[in-house]
C-alpha cells in the first residue's frame, strides 16, 4: 500500500513527548517500514528574553571557527589561540600560580594586563565586567594597582613561566592553566627558539545558540545568543504512514494523541505540495540554496516598540524603545534619551535585553 502523510492531533505542550513515544513504539513494533517519519515543525527563535549571553574572548591571532550569523551547538569548537612559543634560548627559571586580569576603557579601544601572582592574593571581587577605577588595588599587595578606569574584561587562572635567557635576561610567559602541560615547562628545563611551551587552547560552545562577532582594537569577542526552538504548530505532528485500522489504532493509541486531522471520521492526508513544504522544512528533502537559507532564518523576538536595555558598548545603561529591526543583520534602532533630547542609535541585539 502507498505511504501517505496525515497530521495528528495531540495535547498542546505534548507535541515532542509524543513523538518520543511513538517512535519507540515502532522501533519496539519493528515498524519503521510502516512509519517511517514521525515529524514536528518547529522555527530557531533567538531568546532574547534570556538576560545571559555566552561571551568569549579571543585575541586578534586566534583562530576563528565560526563566522558572524553561524548556528552552533554545545561542544562546537569555536576558536583555537595559537600556541605560545619560546622566543629565545635559556632555562626555566621559575613557573609560579598567577591570575591574568584585563581591564578594558569603557569605548574599548585600549586595555591593560596585569599578570598577578597568587601569592600576592588577587582581589577576589573582580568580576568580569565589574567597574574599577584608577588607584584601585588588585592584590593585597600594593605592588599590583589599577592605572586606568574602565572594566575587568577578562580575570583568568594562569602559569607564569620565567626564562632566563643566554643574555642573562628574563622572558615571561602567561599560560592558560587549560593547556599547562607540567612535563614541558619544569623549573631548570632547558628551552630553544621556537620550541613549543603550550599548544593553542581551545574554545568550545557551552550552549546552542547564533554567532555575533565583534572586533575591538585589542581583541575579539565571540558571542553566543541562546536560541530556542517553538512549534510552527501547536497542537500537531506529521506522520507519514500506510494507512490501515491496525496502523489508525496504532498511532490513536499513543499517549497524548487525540485522533488524526479528518473528513467524514476517514484520516486526511496531506496534498503533494503540503507534503514538500513538511518535508523541506523537516530537512527530508533537498532543496535550493537561497530556499533552504529562508527556512533556517532565526527570528528575534523583539520588535518594534519593545522596551530595551542596552548592556554593553557606548551607551551602556541606557533604555529605549525599539523603532527598527533588520533581522537579517540582527541590529535595531534604538530611540535613548541623551542630555534630554530623544536620539536613534543602532547596536547590535546582543549588546540589549528586552525589559
Amino acid at each position: 500500500m502507498k505511504k501517505e502523510w496525515y497530521i495528528i492531533h495531540t495535547i498542546t505542550g505534548y507535541e515532542n513527548k509524543v513523538k518520543e513515544n511513538l517512535e519507540a513504539k515502532i522501533k519496539a513494533q519493528g515498524y519503521e517500514n510502516i512509519i517511517p517519519n514521525v515529524v514536528v515543525l518547529e522555527e530557531t527563535v533567538i531568546d532574547t528574553s534570556s538576560k545571559s549571553l555566552e561571551r568569549h574572548i579571543v585575541s586578534h591571532d586566534a583562530k576563528l571557527h565560526v563566522s558572524n550569523g553561524m548556528d552552533v551547538e554545545k561542544g562546537d569548537l569555536i576558536a583555537e589561540e595559537p600556541a605560545v612559543k619560546v622566543r629565545r634560548d635559556g632555562t626555566i627559571v621559575d613557573v609560579t600560580n598567577a591570575r591574568r586580569i584585563v581591564i578594558e576603557t569603557t569605548d574599548k579601544k585600549f586595555s591593560k594586563t596585569y599578570v598577578i601572582p597568587e601569592s600576592a592574593k588577587p582581589i577576589s571581587g573582580l568580576r568580569v565586567g565589574a567597574n574599577v577605577f584608577q588607584g584601585t588595588f588588585l592584590a593585597a599587595s600594593d605592588e599590583y594597582i589599577c592605572d586606568i578606569d574602565g572594566k575587568v574584561a577578562i580575570n583568568e587562572k594562569v602559569k607564569r613561566v620565567v626564562v632566563r635567557t643566554i643574555l642573562g635576561d628574563e622572558d615571561v610567559y602567561v599560560i592558560h592553566v587549560d593547556v599547562f602541560n607540567p612535563n614541558v615547562c619544569k623549573k631548570g628545563v632547558v628551552v630553544k627558539a621556537g620550541q613549543v611551551l603550550a599548544e593553542g587552547r581551545k574554545i568550545y560552545a557551552k550552549s546552542t545558540g547564533r554567532v555575533a562577532i565583534v572586533e575591538y582594537p585589542t581583541r575579539k569577542e565571540i558571542i553566543i545568543q541562546k536560541t530556542k526552538k517553538r512549534k510552527l504548530y501547536p497542537g500537531y505532528l506529521f506522520v507519514e504512514m500506510i494507512m490501515n485500522d491496525h496502523t489508525w489504532e496504532f498511532v490513536r493509541s499513543t499517549p497524548f494523541v487525540m485522533g488524526f486531522v479528518s473528513a467524514g471520521g476517514r484520516p486526511l492526508p496531506l496534498k503533494p505540495q503540503e507534503v514538500h513544504y513538511i518535508k523541506r522544512l523537516a530537512g527530508l528533502e533537498e532543496i535550493r540554496h537561497e530556499a533552504k537559507a529562508q527556512v533556517t532564518k532565526v527570528e528575534l523576538e523583539i520588535q518594534p516598540g519593545d522596551s530595551v536595555k542596552i548592556i554593553t558598548g557606548p551607551f551602556e545603561g541606557f533604555v529605549g524603545v525599539v523603532k527598527e529591526v533588520d533581522e537579517e543583520k540582527q541590529e535595531l534602532k534604538v530611540n535613548i534619551t541623551i542630555f534630554g533630547r530623544e536620539t536613534p542609535v543602532t547596536v547590535h541585539v546582543s549588546e540589549v535585553e528586552k525589559i
